[in-house]
């Protein structure tokens, strides 16, 4: 990856083609739950998404582990597919861009309030 592809998000944009050529071959019940880990797994993102794309290669490839073996995605995935997405990304209680967006704008304000009080 040079510099202009990572400033650009090109290489993310062509690896992102690439799982969703992929996910096109699953069947349709492995396909809706492709939809449903990249929904849930948005908010644990980075500003680019770069952090998340190991993790959703793994998360396809189970799925076409799974579809491959015949089993169903509910037998893999269970019925908490947020709660599976959250494993994913580091667990329960895992920050996302809303936590970090949230804890600064608190940060700010609680400045300003300090520079108006004092």
């Amino acid at each position: 990856m040079n510099y202009w592809q990572t400033i650009t998000g090109s290489d993310l944009t062509r690896e992102w083609k690439g799982f969703e050529a992929r996910a096109e071959a699953l069947p349709d019940d492995h396909r809706a739950a492709w939809e449903e880990i990249k929904v849930h797994l948005s908010p644990y993102s980075g500003f680019t998404g770069r952090n998340l794309m190991p993790i959703v290669d793994s998360a396809l490839g189970l799925l076409e582990e799974t579809a491959a073996d015949g089993q169903s995605v509910h037998d893999v995935l269970g019925d908490d597919i947020a709660g599976f997405c959250a494993a994913l990304a580091g667990g329960e209680g895992t920050r996302s861009y809303r936590d970090r967006w949230r804890e600064q704008l608190n940060r700010n304000v609680a400045r300003k309030l300090a520079r108006l009080g004092g």
